[in-house]
């Protein structure tokens, strides 16, 4: 689109060759760049191969008229955004509506009158130029909007990621394993997303947000003492009751986060986590002991994943089981320790854990 002033290019439809060139002589000698066509047809194919800034169209037209081809214009990809100027020598309201209706945006009618033709060709030239940087500035605050987000959100999970990586440099072993349950987690919920019970609660963003916020469950323990994280026993009743106080700790640091960004998913997601992978679907676990689906999804597909690594992980007191014995042991705690339609997730994609904690030992 040229800036107005300067050559625009310009196409009149017209039977009536007189018609033609007097508008034509018009448009040019304000610098337009001309295309006359007598039909309809010929019209629409030029226009298709090198669409022009404006049309001007004759109503009263053999074989196409010009409300036909107007229709035809505004079908087209390439042409229904140029704006159609209506030529005709009937002057009645109904006709005037009839064009508008079709898509017309303004009427000019016979005889001509230059100044009134000038006028109100440069007015829908400047009016569709601004339509077009419009749409341009929208477009490119779209893509800024959405380069913004992203940044956002791969800040988000590098926090996440230093986050997590805290409890890696307490022990190693913790790091490895909060890999895995990040992995196991999103097979999970990817699982369950084909439950039809879970239709509309799991959805891309859910799997997403638990593939990034599942590394926080045991953020918590970078304030447990290495007496008790690291101790190569079994811990004592008081131990282990400061031991289960990672759950809470982790829940209100990543809370005093939310304050700062509410409504946040990911976040939101972060806090259930920690608080309640350890929760027990029997009410029997901790630290709030909930009891069924009182227990956050996200807590009880955490729940399960966690439980695996644990059983199939080396530690000092003990030796991981091999992947058959920690999935008989899964099947076993199955409403009990776990959500039963987790559990049935988890027979569908169990083959999927082995490979995933081979692969990140």
């Amino acid at each position: 689109m040229p800036h107005p002033g300067k050559q625009a290019r310009i196409m009149i439809v017209d039977d009536t060759p007189e018609n033609l060139e007097l508008l034509a002589e018009i448009l040019q000698s304000r610098n337009h760049h001309v295309f006359q066509f007598p039909n309809g047809e010929m019209a629409f194919r030029a226009a298709e191969n090198n669409p022009p800034d404006l049309f001007l169209l004759d109503i009263m037209m053999p074989e196409m008229d010009g409300f036909e081809l107007c229709k035809r214009f505004k079908t087209s990809e390439k042409l229904r955004d140029i704006p159609v100027i209506f030529i005709s020598a009937l002057d009645d309201t109904e006709n005037k509506l009839h064009a508008f209706s079709h898509g017309g945006v303004d009427y000019i009618t016979k005889p001509f009158q230059e100044e009134e033709v000038h006028a109100r060709v440069m007015t829908h030239l400047k009016l569709h130029q601004a339509q077009q940087q419009l749409e341009q500035y929208n477009q490119s605050l779209e893509k800024l909007v959405e380069t913004k987000v992203r940044e956002l959100l791969d800040a988000q999970l590098a926090t996440n990621l230093a986050l997590s990586k805290l409890t890696e440099s307490r022990d190693y072993e913790t790091g490895k394993h909060i890999e895995r349950v990040q992995h196991f987690c999103k097979v999970l919920a990817e699982q369950l997303r084909e439950n039809i019970g879970f239709q509309g609660i799991i959805d891309d963003a859910f799997v997403k947000n638990i593939f990034h916020a599942s590394p926080l469950h045991d953020i918590g323990k970078v304030a447990i003492p290495d007496s008790i994280l690291l101790k190569p026993g079994k811990l004592t009743e008081e131990e282990f009751e400061i031991m289960k106080t990672h759950t809470t700790i982790g829940a209100n640091t990543l809370q005093a986060v939310q304050e700062q960004y509410p409504g946040n998913e990911f976040i939101q997601m972060g806090i259930e986590i920690a608080r309640y992978h350890h929760e027990k679907w029997n009410g029997k676990g901790y630290p709030e002991g909930l009891q069924g689906a009182e227990i956050p999804l996200s807590g009880r597909i955490s729940a399960l994943a966690d439980v695996y690594d644990a059983l199939r992980s080396n530690r000092p007191y003990k030796r991981g089981f091999p992947h058959e014995k920690a999935c008989q042991i899964i099947l076993e705690g199955n409403g009990s320790h776990f959500d039963p339609s987790v559990v049935d997730a988890f027979e569908e994609v169990k083959h999927h854990f082995e490979a995933i904690f081979q692969q990140l030992q």
